[in-house]
């Protein structure tokens, strides 16, 4: 779906006129983010395509994490997956185990004093985020049977001596 056409269904179930008046803008201008930007038509380049600019030209996934915390919610990158090969599957359990394990104790050392600071806090978010992402990449290679993308994630095995 095009920024444009989001803009335009979005602007079927929320006044047009409250958003302008909201954010200090025209009804026109607020109805031209709703057109396409093609060059030839009447659109305007919108927030939506400028906030996507601005994540291609930076490549810094923390813009998009902040507006997902900013709606209540939490981005996690969309694995990236080749041909299927399940013998990555306990590994790749491990990892999750793992990474749930450092996060309680994180939790549990922050905790320890029977407080929590922010840059603990701030820590534990962290970590957090972390397992949900390593969780997610997971789930979708359940979901498609192919593990190769968790292969590619594992640490190179070490050499017994």
């Amino acid at each position: 779906m095009q920024s444009h056409e989001l803009l335009r269904e979005v602007l079927q179930r929320t006044s047009a006129k409250q958003v302008a008046a909201d954010l200090g803008l025209s009804m026109s201008m607020i109805y031209k983010w709703a057109e396409p930007d093609d060059g030839t038509g009447s659109g305007a380049v919108n927030p939506l395509d400028r906030v996507e600019s601005l994540f291609r030209c930076t490549n810094d996934h923390r813009l998009i994490q902040w507006i997902c915390q900013r709606a209540g919610g939490f981005f996690i990158l969309n694995p990236k997956t080749n041909k299927p090969h399940p013998s990555f599957l306990i590994p790749a359990t491990n990892e999750i185990v793992q990474e749930f394990a450092d996060l309680l104790a994180v939790i549990a050392t922050a905790a320890s004093d029977n407080q929590i600071t922010l840059k603990e806090a701030t820590s534990i978010r962290a970590r957090w985020e972390e397992l949900k992402t390593v969780t997610e990449g997971f789930v979708a290679c359940c979901e498609e049977g192919n593990f190769s993308a968790l292969k590619a994630a594992q640490p190179p095995a070490q050499e017994k001596h």
